[in-house]
């Protein structure tokens, strides 16, 4: 392995450590006793929860691969989870709102161990039920945990600052270190013990199973709308007109899509573009140094979001072109540096510059989780919070299932251009948010209800 990644590596491990040890009392937010129990509960359900997520992630590739099936296969694969995302997302963050979403994380456990079990059958349509299985378990992650939080977190009486400690500290935990860990433990199960592409999905599906047996018994449930009506329908037209009624619910859910979509677009892209000859790049190594560079993202949102200025509204417009810049680098190198003709050898110069750019990229990412999670806690309703980010993820599933479909039509450096502009454009669309921040809500849940129960007096 070269030295330039060994020292890409080291610069941002000391860089993080000198943040996390370097944090002083204005850095920190006091917290009480039985906040500090409840806040490491939560964090030790979603270390385990995000484990089971990323064992898989770098092995559902080439696991399929090493069943026989050609890229065509594998694609639509791919495409069906981020389908089954997209048309179930929003029926099971309705179903997390009105039945529970302590129900709904437990779900999300039994679901997604489900299509690991599946990751045992080369046949392809037991695959696909996976992929399926696969897409409403992600959705239930990325909504049901942090709906049951912010529910919770008010139930119980905490200060709303404190929940910026635990969005940080789930992010750093969470999305940094569990998944550098996830990481090599995956490469010790496949390629040290030789136990093969499934073990990783074994192991997660025991990580998901401790998880759940936690939940089951230190969690209380908690539901969105109280009222008495358990129409699926009803949940999903409120959600959908409280989003068309507010415009900061409405610029909220465009900034999360926009990020989102260029973030994994970004997941597909950078293989290519490190190594477009074939060059040797270790990427098992690569992706924890992403990692660590989110790791340093969520670091610095923990101190910002720790102090009363800036704002979230203000500094996020600052990532987001930051976020911009950093994947317009392939585009530059692409004028200023010679390609090398090369096949195979280590990374070129270019590939160096870009892989710096896309660290820097990734710090971002650590920056907008736990950011994003702290504006939708203040702007989105308890009552349909599942729903309405289920909603935010339409768009994002639609976009990327397009990506997938046409990854192949467009130069790569046309599509690290769109996720630029994307990303640009959601800086412009975060400045709107900040100036309307302050703004009262013009209506609230109930008489968005009321009004739309007058609309349609035969729904009952």
């Amino acid at each position: 392995m070269e030295v330039f990644f060994y020292l890409v590596f080291g610069v941002l491990s000391a860089v993080v450590a000198a943040l996390e040890l370097s944090k002083n009392n204005k850095d920190r937010i006091n917290t009480s006793p039985a906040f500090n129990s409840f806040k490491n509960n939560y964090l030790l359900v979603y270390s385990l929860m995000m484990a089971g997520d990323w064992l898989q992630g770098p092995y559902v590739y080439f696991l399929y691969s090493t069943y026989g099936f050609s890229k065509g296969e594998i694609g639509q694969l791919f495409i069906a989870g981020f389908g089954s995302s997209m048309l179930f997302g929003t029926i099971v963050g309705s179903l997390a709102d009105k039945q529970g979403r302590k129900r709904a994380c437990v779900t999300y456990c039994i679901t997604y161990t489900l299509s690991c079990i599946t990751k045992h059958s080369p046949q392809y349509k037991v695959l696909m039920i996976g992929r399926v299985l696969g897409g409403v378990a992600t959705s239930l992650l990325f909504s049901s945990f942090e709906s049951w939080l912010v529910a919770e977190h008010f139930k119980r009486g905490f200060d709303q600052q404190w929940l910026s400690v635990t969005f940080s500290k789930a992010i750093f935990l969470g999305n940094g270190l569990v998944a550098i860990l996830a990481g090599l433990f995956g490469n010790l199960l496949v390629d040290t013990f030789a136990l093969g592409p499934v073990a990783p999905f074994d192991a997660a599906s025991c990580f998901l199973a401790i998880g759940m047996a936690i939940i089951l018994s230190s969690w209380t449930e908690n539901y969105g709308d109280p009222s008495e009506s358990k129409d699926l329908l009803s949940q999903f037209r409120g959600a959908a007109v409280a989003i068309a009624s507010d415009e900061k619910i409405a610029l909220l859910g465009a900034i999360q899509s926009l990020f989102e979509g260029s973030m994994y677009t970004f997941v597909f892209l950078w293989t290519p573009a490190l190594s477009p000859n074939d060059e040797d790049i270790p990427h098992g190594f690569i992706f924890a140094t992403f990692m660590l560079a989110s790791m340093l993202g969520s670091s610095l949102a923990s101190r910002l979001m720790a102090r009363s200025s800036p704002r979230v509204e203000s500094y996020m417009q600052i990532v987001f072109v930051v976020s911009s810049a950093s994947l317009l680098l392939p585009i530059i190198t692409s004028f200023l540096v010679a390609p090398s003709k090369v096949k195979g050898g280590g990374i070129s110069f270019s590939g160096c510059i870009q892989l710096l750019g896309f660290c820097a990229f990734e710090s971002c990412v650590g920056i907008f989780w736990p950011s994003i999670m702290k504006m939708r806690s203040q702007y989105i309703p308890e009552e349909a919070r599942s729903t309405i980010m289920n909603f935010f993820r339409i768009p994002l599933n639609i976009f990327v299932c397009i990506v997938l479909y046409n990854v192949n039509a467009f130069p790569i450096t046309v599509m690290f251009g769109m996720c630029s502009i994307f990303l640009f454009v959601a800086s412009i669309l975060q400045r709107r948010l900040m100036a309307i921040a302050d703004k009262p809500k013009t209506e609230d849940w109930s008489s968005l209800k009321e009004r739309d129960t007058e609309a349609d007096p035969l729904n009952i």
